[in-house]
């Protein structure tokens, strides 16, 4: 790798220190590689398609900032900038991971109706959306998509549709497992592109694995967590739960003492 790709792909995170972006975009070229084997070419495309607006976001947004220009954050300053009539990064994974989880969805095997292939749809982009908003600690995204992939992917089934459910929870859960190392020692990171592909993954595989009373609970829980984030902070609500900050913080690294670490460039987890 150049070194002004490398370059390109570091970041400094919460704490301080120097990661990298380069296990986010090779957990996307996992997924993508993994999620063939579904025998569906749609599968690997949005996900492939998912990946890669992530990637785009993640490399495009510091530039912008680097060069003094407005950066929106959260989805309602990406949605305020497209009424203003200014296309963020934000705002095209917005609009477009849920065109590609739509088509994803309608193409998906076993008998389709509307409402649930929207329902379908809507689980995919807001499982990717989810991710994305947990990737703010190290392993953090990671402990939330690993334990949904690997039951999705080990759950006994035995129709088409179960066991496409099955390969793509398998997609997400190898590669989860093999970032999750790098990601708690913060060498790496999951980023944008990371993020969203594992939680669409998951989101998909649960579209056909789970009935539908299920996935609609769960598409629900999904939706009322993304419109907390807007007014409430995860890492503010997980440091003050005993239980969920101890859980937060298996196998992290320890916080660095102030006097270690430089000030941390740009919004990084």
């Amino acid at each position: 790798m150049s070194a002004s790709l490398r370059a390109e792909l570091r970041r400094t995170n919460f704490a301080g220190r120097r990661v990298s972006l380069l296990e986010g975009a090779l957990v996307v070229g996992g997924v993508t590689v993994l999620a063939t084997r579904t025998g569906r070419a749609a599968d690997a495309a949005v996900l492939a398609g998912i990946g890669a607006l992530g990637l785009i976001d993640d490399v495009w947004e510091p530039r912008q900032r680097r060069a003094g220009r407005p950066v929106s954050k959260g989805l309602r300053g990406h949605l305020g900038a497209l009424r203003s009539g200014r296309l963020t990064t934000g705002a095209a994974k917005a609009l477009g991971i849920p065109l590609l989880a739509l088509g994803g969805a309608a193409a998906a095997p076993g008998p389709r109706r509307g409402a649930m292939v929207l329902a379908d749809a809507a689980l995919v982009a807001g499982s990717a959306n989810l991710a994305n908003l947990l990737d703010l600690r190290p392993g953090r995204a990671l402990k939330a998509v690993l334990p949904g992939a690997v039951v999705l992917a080990a759950a006994p089934g035995g129709d088409p549709r179960d066991e496409s459910g099955r390969r793509l929870g398998l997609a997400a859960a190898l590669p989860a497992l093999l970032a999750l190392p790098a990601d708690l020692r913060e060498h790496g990171m999951l980023g944008d592109a990371g993020a969203n592909i594992l939680g669409a993954a998951v989101g998909g595989a649960a579209s056909r694995r789970l009935p539908v009373p299920a996935r609609l609970c769960l598409l629900g829980g999904i939706v009322a967590l993304t419109l907390t984030s807007e007014r409430v902070s995860f890492s503010a609500v997980i440091d003050r739960s005993p239980a969920l900050r101890a859980l937060d913080q298996l196998g992290r690294r320890p916080a660095p003492r102030p006097e270690d670490t430089g000030p941390a460039m740009g919004e990084q987890r």
